[in-house]
């Protein structure tokens, strides 16, 4: 008789046997089966229960559950070979698959039923909905699925079912059209909207081909459409990882695993988001829709979107790294920001390059004003232009409507562009910062009795109206050029346009809004007031708007565009006036604005833990392509503190809109504020930032021409190594610099991670409260320049290149030089580029593009290169193939293994070889 075992494995609905029909053999290693994977299950199974001759079994087993997949994994069994086993499981819907059916505050078991939904009060799991879907269908049937070497179409139509409560408002739509476009091989599309009835849809442009222009071998993606239950799966072709699988509810999207964010109404709307794979590759995901709406991250990991307007018109783009989804997705939103103005671009408060003037200057806070109190202000601002600064005022778009004799107001009129009412002339009035005139504040009221005492009636202007860009740019015209006396122009340099969500003071309006349904929909977003409505503080949803081609638009579908609408025509305004590159810095954004504005990261307060959300902040922004972006450094609200101010100073510095900024009523905290240590402090860290401006030019150039980011995460650089994934108190300058400040009180040293790469310490890891940690990675050559009091100034002085070596002894890099002002100056190919690589021991200087001489004659006269392994005696400089006389001098650290060749004449915009011996 052989020995064997011969077991059958039976498998009726939720249910496994396992049962040993010849067991005449023991094996000698205790064999047991210790996990089983079940294909093809539609719900997941919630419980499970093993029972060994129908004695139920002590197990604890770990159960995953892929919905997509419709794949099971039952671990930590220990079921042994030669026993007859029967598994069962209870399908249902666990705690991580319970998407909240019912998110509105007043759910109940009877609401809940009515929308066909389950009610399970789960107290053992908070955070749980208590109502939610039954399962991953929904009521919609997929027909007339096309695929075509150019994307996919499907039309569906919803089943009508029982326990569908709905409002008529919430009612679903019957019919809705499926459109996916394979725009590029990295880039598709899918839109899901109602084409029988025509639907807000959010009036920016976008960078697509005009016809999709992807090559069917070539793509990333494979794009599936489900019948039952209806969804769109994009799967990455190269490994088979699901990117998203959206099913229509409301609309979920399972995702790789991300961080949670904490519920916070923003500045901006920026509905796009990156994601990291298992594997290390990134895609990302945009919703072109501009109303309101929540995103909730689920456990599965997944993301629910829920927006209560306009259509479904997703963005997909595959990287696959971390840099190049930002890279492609700034090529669709917009073309990339351009290059900021000022020398190299960036706004630094002491050593001073640009003074701001806020609201104050303004007379009682209104628009195009200049208040007695500021006179004086003309003469300063033309007296530190002639110093070689720069200066940018503050404007809201409010416009009083309280006023006798105020020009902005009365054209605002004629002109036809205030918000009004639908269906009506009259405007909607709101208030916000301008006062009534003829009465004195009194500070010590409350601030509702102060709004409403004093503040006066204001209309917002209606950005999108060419009529608006018409007077607009008119009123700041005669700011810069006062037609009445010359003597109160205001000579500014850049624009800052705050205010811009639009914030109000009241709710909606004076006197109340008057479209209840549109201020409280059935579904009012998770919003950080949101038992007050969408009008809290803000404008009535019911306000009429308009397009240049005069389509009527309700404030309701275009509130998250307000800020984007209104950049656009103050850059424009800004450069018909100076004729020069310019700045405007705005607080509201949406996707693209960064191609006509910088951003803020809004009225941060003076503490610790606001530290490293600025450089969280600065990293979303760069997901967002908006790299001219900062915190007000030492906190706007709030009393600043020496050691606080003194190690935000050094954050700052890296910063690319670095601005030192507090509120009224707030002690100082500009660097001579506190005493001559601090001026040392300060001085010292900003000279590091002014001397490495050419480097952080560069960077801005990338961006523009490809979109690239210049502040990074670390895993753009470092995707492979898993533990960057998590870090968020460090950042990169473009590939090469590493920030490693500290942000926390008393701290004397910083716990920083140097992923694996030849790393140079610029500082040492210690911290004293004058040092910041830097440190260059091998491979790497940043172009510096001698620092100066302002970039009018740096810009004239010498150049230098330090040049990291890597383990391979190499080492590249790029300096972009133009005159700092010139528009379009990059478009137009009015610019240098200049190439440097290192090889071993010779450095290659070669210029790329020659559209521009600098008439400052500048010369690279110094040069350091780290990591060289042994003593240099000669160096050589060649040009045009032929070694040159050079009066340049050569020192080696043996100990440090830097050479350091200077008085150099390297002259900027020539060829050169340099070779050492």
């Amino acid at each position: 008789i052989p020995e064997e075992f011969h077991p059958d494995f039976l498998l009726p609905q939720n249910v496994l046997q396992m049962s040993a029909t010849h067991n005449n053999y023991s094996d000698p290693h205790a064999l047991a089966f210790e996990e089983i994977k079940i294909l093809g299950l539609p719900r997941e199974p919630v419980a499970v229960t093993v029972t060994l001759n129908n004695d139920v079994q002590e197990a604890s087993p770990n159960i995953t559950y892929n919905p997509t997949d419709k794949v099971a994994l039952i671990q930590g069994l220990r079921l042994e070979l030669g026993k007859s086993y029967s598994l069962r499981w209870t399908l249902g819907t666990g705690a991580k698959e319970k998407y909240d059916c019912h998110p509105s505050p007043d759910a109940s078991r009877e609401k809940c039923e009515q929308l066909g939904c389950v009610w399970t009060e789960d107290t053992a799991n908070p955070g749980v909905p208590y109502c939610y879907y039954n399962g991953s269908d929904n009521a919609y049937s997929v027909t007339d699925i096309k695929y075509a070497p150019w994307g996919v179409t499907a039309n569906l139509t919803f089943a009508r079912s029982k326990g569908r409560g709905q409002e008529q408002s919430m009612s679903p739509i019957g019919s809705l059209r499926l459109e996916v476009k394979y725009h590029d091989n990295h880039l598709l599309q899918f839109k899901i909207y109602d084409y029988a009835n025509k639907r807000y849809e959010v009036p920016v442009p976008l960078n697509l081909p005009e016809s999709p222009e992807s090559a069917a071998e070539k793509r990333l993606y494979d794009v599936a459409v489900q019948s039952k239950p209806f969804g769109v799966q994009v799967r990455r072709r190269s490994t088979g990882t699901m990117q998203i699988a959206d099913r229509l509810r409301c609309v979920l999207t399972e995702t790789p695993s991300f961080p949670l964010q904490y519920k916070q109404n923003s500045y901006g709307f920026q509905p796009f988001y990156m994601g990291l794979e298992e594997d290390g590759n990134a895609h990302g995901v945009l919703l072109l829709n501009s109303n309101a709406m929540d995103v909730t991250f689920q456990p599965t990991p997944a993301l629910t979107y829920r927006t209560t307007g306009g259509i479904l018109d997703f963005y997909l783009v595959l990287g696959p790294t971390p840099e190049l989804v930002v890279q492609e997705y700034t090529a669709v939103r917009l073309p990339s920001p351009k290059l900021r103005a000022f020398g190299s671009g960036f706004l630094v408060w002491f050593g001073l390059d640009v003074q701001y003037a806020d609201i104050d200057y303004m007379e009682r806070q209104l628009d195009f004003t200049l208040s007695p109190r500021f006179a004086g202000l003309p003469a300063l601002i033309n007296k530190i232009r002639e110093e070689g600064m720069r200066f940018i005022l503050i404007l809201d778009p409010a416009i009083s409507g309280n006023e006798t004799d105020y020009p902005a107001f009365t054209r605002g009129l004629e002109k036809d562009v205030f918000i009004k009412w639908p269906n009506s002339e009259d405007i909607i009035y709101a208030k916000v910062w301008p006062d009534l005139p003829n009465v004195v504040v009194n500070d010590s009221l409350d601030w509702d009795t102060q709004v409403e005492l004093y503040r006066a009636y204001v209309a917002f202007p209606d950005f999108f109206r060419n009529s608006t860009t018409e007077w607009w740019t008119r009123e700041i015209a005669e700011v810069y050029d006062n037609p009445f006396n010359a003597l109160r122009s205001l000579k500014f340099d850049g624009l800052w346009i705050d205010m811009n969500e639009p914030s109000s003071f009241v709710h909606g309006a004076v006197g109340g809004c008057r479209n209840r349904e549109l201020n409280f929909p059935p579904y009012i977003p998770q919003l950080g007031s949101r038992s007050e409505g969408l009008s809290f503080k803000t404008l009535c949803m019911e306000g009429q708007q308009y397009l240049p081609d005069g389509s009527p638009l309700r404030h309701y579908d275009v509130h998250n565009l307000y800020g984007w609408s209104q950049a656009k025509p103050t850059l424009d305004a800004l450069r018909n006036l100076t004729k020069e590159r310019g700045v405007v810095v705005t607080r509201s954004t949406y996707p693209g604005s960064g191609k006509w504005s910088g951003h803020w990261l809004g009225d941060n307060t003076a503490a610790w833990h606001q530290l490293d959300k600025s450089i969280i902040g600065m990293m979303e922004f760069s997901l967002f392509g908006i790299s001219y972006t900062g915190a007000d450094i030492c906190g706007f609200f709030g009393d600043s503190e020496y050691e606080l101010c003194a190690r935000w100073m050094a954050l700052g510095a890296f910063y690319p809109y670095s601005r030192n900024h507090n509120g009224k009523g707030s002690k100082r905290q500009d660097p001579v504020a506190w005493n001559s240590t601090f001026e040392e402090i300060s001085q010292k860290v900003l000279n590091i930032r002014y001397t490495l401006l050419p480097y952080l030019y560069t960077l801005m150039y990338e961006a523009n021409a490809r979109g690239s980011t210049v502040v990074r995460p670390l895993l753009h650089e470092f995707v492979e190594d898993k533990t960057t994934w998590e870090i968020y108190k460090q950042f990169l300058w473009g590939p090469a610099l590493l920030i490693s400040p500290v942000l926390e009180q008393g701290a004397g040293a910083v716990n920083a991670y140097l992923p694996n790469a030849r790393w140079y310490d610029y500082h040492t890891v210690m911290a004293p409260l004058d040092h910041i940690n830097l440190h260059l990675r091998g491979g790497y050559i940043l172009p510096q320049q001698s620092p100066a009091n302002t970039t009018f100034y740096s810009r004239k002085n010498p150049l230098a290149l330090t040049v990291a070596l890597n383990d391979t002894q190499s080492a590249e890099g790029q300096l972009y030089w133009d005159d700092g002002v010139k528009i379009d100056a990059y478009e137009e190919g009015a610019y240098l580029l200049t190439a440097f690589t290192a090889n071993r021991n010779i450095l290659e200087i070669k210029v790329l593009h020659r559209g521009y001489a600098d008439p400052n004659n500048l010369k690279f006269t110094r040069i350091k290169i780290l990591g060289v392994p042994r003593a240099v005696g000669e160096v050589t400089v060649w040009r045009k193939g032929e070694a040159v006389p050079s009066p340049h001098l050569v020192a080696y650290d043996s100990q440090k293994q830097v050479l350091e060749i200077t008085h150099l004449e390297l002259e900027l915009g020539d060829d050169y070889r340099l070779q050492w011996s």
